[in-house]
């Protein structure tokens, strides 16, 4: 999506500000003994008594064999991303580490966001994969300008996880949003300088680090749509919708 007017830009912004509200409000009900099926059911229940629509529910996305069957995705521990909440019990445990991610349609435009949230006490390593994954996050905000690349956001990312001595998840990634949940271009969490895409002015992207505590390597779960590590490792996941403005990348989710 490019943002055309005023409308659309004013639309966006209270699209963001709706779901980043909803989220603040998901991750303060995270604790020990919360399931995930209870976390999608306040996800969508905020959302639609918001006069707004969960983007994931009934979702497709390319390539998959069934629509997503909730709202919202939720990813305990070596899960990656798109854990599925409501169709086997998922019990949250002191220790673990929770990825929420969350789509919101508000006057047809959507957008995309996500946190990993630590339940109770968690280990050093955990806190360090989280704060090192958030803080890619914001490199790659950083890094967001009119005339610079799609790489030169996929480089910040990389530059911040593997210094923190973690791994980037290749294989996903951020993407364009704003018609629909997913759109061009994609933007990998790994890349170089003054490669790929001319970022421009009105451009709404999806940037969204994904590291591993261990190694890289994911697999998909017979689901069909549950990525989990290969070797069991924790996993972190962070999300912003960003509109690129002439000065530089403003967080439409924060």
């Amino acid at each position: 999506m490019t943002i055309q007017n005023d409308t659309e830009r004013a639309n966006l912004i209270e699209a963001g500000r709706r779901l980043a509200a909803v989220l603040e409000a998901l991750r303060m009900k995270v604790a020990p003994g919360v399931t995930s099926e209870e976390l999608d059911d306040l996800a969508e229940q905020l959302i639609r008594g918001g006069g707004d629509e969960p983007s994931f529910l009934g979702y497709t996305p390319e390539g998959a064999h069934r629509a997503y069957p909730a709202a919202l995705c939720v990813s305990i521990n070596d899960e990656v991303v798109h854990g599925i909440p409501n169709e086997s019990v998922k019990t949250l445990k002191e220790g673990d580490i929770v990825g929420l991610d969350l789509g919101l349609t508000h006057k047809g435009i959507v957008v995309d966001a996500a946190i990993t949230v630590p339940v109770g006490q968690v280990d050093e390593e955990s806190k360090r994969l989280l704060a090192a994954t958030e803080q890619s996050l914001m490199a790659g905000v950083r890094a967001a300008v009119p005339g610079k690349h799609i790489g030169d956001i996929s480089h910040a990312i990389q530059e911040e996880i593997e210094h923190a001595g973690f791994k980037v998840v290749k294989e996903l990634g951020g993407h364009g949003v704003g018609d629909v949940v997913h759109e061009e271009p994609f933007i990998p969490n790994y890349g170089r300088v003054g490669e790929g895409a001319i970022l421009s002015e009105g451009m709404v992207l999806a940037l969204e680090p994904i590291s591993s505590a261990g190694k890289a390597a994911v697999t998909l779960a017979p689901d069909g749509y549950t990525y989990r590590t290969k070797d069991g490792s924790r996993s972190a996941h962070f999300e912003h919708t960003i509109l690129i403005e002439k000065d530089g990348a403003r967080i439409i989710t924060g």
